[in-house]
């Protein structure tokens, strides 16, 4: 009783307060919240320096120079956030310790995917005004507090967006130079992913641009239709589904390194800190992020990381330029690993191609839940294809058939069969039907088209796919183990007993014939060799 009258005596400020720590303390604990409270109502500038993100140098590859008005939108980036969250009316600060929960709330509660994007892009059109960068979003006020988004998007408006979404994922791994109370070095070079891939996605969804032969040789300083931010956000939503929440983790990442560090602190020092800028495999940093944003698993994390950082060489099981093209030797690579791989393939169409140009290079992928089985009938539990160059696409799975994966070598005991199983790798389709198939010499692959297949979803993997059968020449391979250390050590103990198996069934224990002069053996051999030759018996 005493409980029930506590309760209805508390103010609607306490009651509020109350709700707004326990929603905040789902993304960050409130000691850390009340440090970093703390800290930006000491200054003004506190807070808007806090959520910028840390100094740096970025450049395309090649050393090209940034692209316009991105440094200054980053700039800028810091200030838009505090003004649009953290501030009540015009240039009044809400130092309140409820107004810096709401704040924290508006950018880090768990929303719709579409909100989440909603407010992103304002993040983006409030920088964008405060830098002087052309953009074309635009806010219509209605019955909600943020309007709606309208507006139309030009291809390196987008572009830009992108590289600030990835600039703001990067600023979370970028690590915070020891505070040491001396001078500052000189910001690291930061080489900005290809997103090319991704911005011919949207503008080949949006219908920008057609999914014909003008992919090939389309550039991002060409220009080209906008994209209305209606289409845009349905493309986002249905292909890079995590790009909305780049928001509420960098406001997250940001506010705990204000509540741990000084402000003057955070930024990124050049003596300890190397990033590894070449793209000399497949899977480039772009493409790592590509994926990434599409996937809503554990998996995104560890593409997030290798396109901020790089994948770890260690997780490389095999790569047909190194290890030598051939089903048997990609088995001797990826025997015993038990857990989820990527796959990528690029190839070049042959002049006999009908349906797609001769001599462009493409890529695919193929991310599998699960290792490789030697089978001659398909299997899986789960599993994606990709288009990776020049356009991506995410494709998955359908859920009405299970035909994720084959994977079939000649056995070692040869057999007569009437009708022979395809020897090589497959993804999707039926048997001899595949939708990908890789031959048994890994150099060529033929994609069907998805008509041929019920497990993963429509989709063409090769800009002007149709109907019939694209037959290519595969270029180079590689197959990178997403499932880190354990699983890794896992396969080694597979390998090492195998090979003692191989060792024990090589030897000849020459003990076990006995004596070779009182085995049958040589009693045969000397009758051969003199059939009338006089032999005493001996009793």
């Amino acid at each position: 009783m005493g409980a029930s009258s506590s309760t209805s005596n508390t103010s609607p400020e306490a009651h509020e307060q109350r709700e707004q720590e326990s929603l905040a303390s789902v993304a960050l604990a409130l000691p850390l919240l009340h440090a970093a409270h703390t800290r930006s109502a000491a200054s003004s500038t506190a807070l808007p320096d806090a959520l910028s993100p840390p100094r740096a140098a970025f450049r395309l590859s090649g050393s090209s120079p940034p692209p316009p008005h991105l440094d200054a939108l980053l700039a800028r980036l810091g200030p838009a956030i505090a003004s649009l969250f953290f501030r009540r009316g015009e240039g009044a600060a809400d130092a309140g310790w409820v107004g810096f929960l709401k704040g924290f709330n508006r950018c880090c509660a768990r929303v719709p995917a579409s909100q989440s994007l909603a407010l992103l892009l304002r993040v983006y059109a409030a920088a964008c005004a405060d830098a002087g960068a052309p953009c074309g979003v635009q806010f219509q006020p209605d019955d909600g507090d943020e309007g709606k988004v309208v507006g139309e998007l030009a291809p390196e408006e987008i572009a830009v967006f992108l590289w600030m979404c990835w600039v703001m994922a990067w600023s979370s791994s970028a690590p915070s130079a020891a505070g040491d109370g001396g001078e500052k070095s000189e910001p690291v070079v930061v080489v900005l992913p290809q997103v090319s891939h991704l911005l011919l996605s949207a503008l080949v969804s949006a219908g920008a641009v057609a999914d014909d032969a003008g992919v090939w040789d389309w550039k991002i300083s060409g220009g080209g239709k906008g994209v209305k931010v209606q289409d845009f956000t349905s493309w986002v939503l249905s292909m890079a589904v995590e790009l909305g929440n780049c928001l509420s983790r960098y406001v997250q990442q940001r506010i705990g390194l204000l509540a741990a560090d000084p402000v003057e602190e955070s930024y990124v020092s050049t003596a300890d800190t190397a990033f590894d800028t070449s793209d000399a495999y497949l899977l480039t940093r772009g493409t790592a992020w590509a994926i990434s944003l599409s996937l809503r698993n554990k998996l995104s994390e560890k593409f997030l990381s290798a396109s901020v950082i790089g994948m770890d060489t260690d997780d490389l099981l095999y790569r047909s330029s190194v290890h030598g093209k051939g089903l048997s030797r990609f088995w001797s690579c990826v025997e015993g690993y038990k857990g989820p791989m990527l796959i990528l393939l690029s190839a070049i169409s042959g002049s006999g191609a009908d349906n797609i140009d001769a001599g462009r290079k493409w890529g695919i992928g193929v991310l599998t839940e699960e290792g490789f089985d030697n089978k001659d009938t398909f299997y899986g539990s789960s599993g994606y294809l990709c288009a990776t160059n020049p356009i991506f696409r995410m494709i998955q799975p359908s859920g009405k058939e299970k035909n994720f994966m084959y994977c079939h070598m000649h056995p070692q005991i040869r057999v007569y069969e009437a009708n022979p199983k395809p020897v090589g790798l497959a993804f999707g389709g039926t048997t001899g039907n595949e939708r990908i198939f890789l031959d048994e010499d890994f150099s060529k692959v033929i994609i069907r088209h998805h008509a041929v297949d019920k497990t993963y979803q429509h989709g063409s993997l090769i800009p002007s796919q149709g109907y019939l059968p694209v037959e290519a020449s595969v270029l180079d391979i590689e197959v990178w183990g997403l499932g880190g250390e354990t699983t890794k050590r896992q396969q080694d103990v597979y390998k090492k007993r195998e090979n003692i198996f191989s060792e024990q069934r090589r030897k000849v224990d020459l003990k076990t014939f006995g004596n070779w002069e009182d085995s049958p053996e040589k009693m045969m051999m000397d009758m051969i060799s003199d059939p009338n030759a006089v032999r005493r018996e001996e009793r």
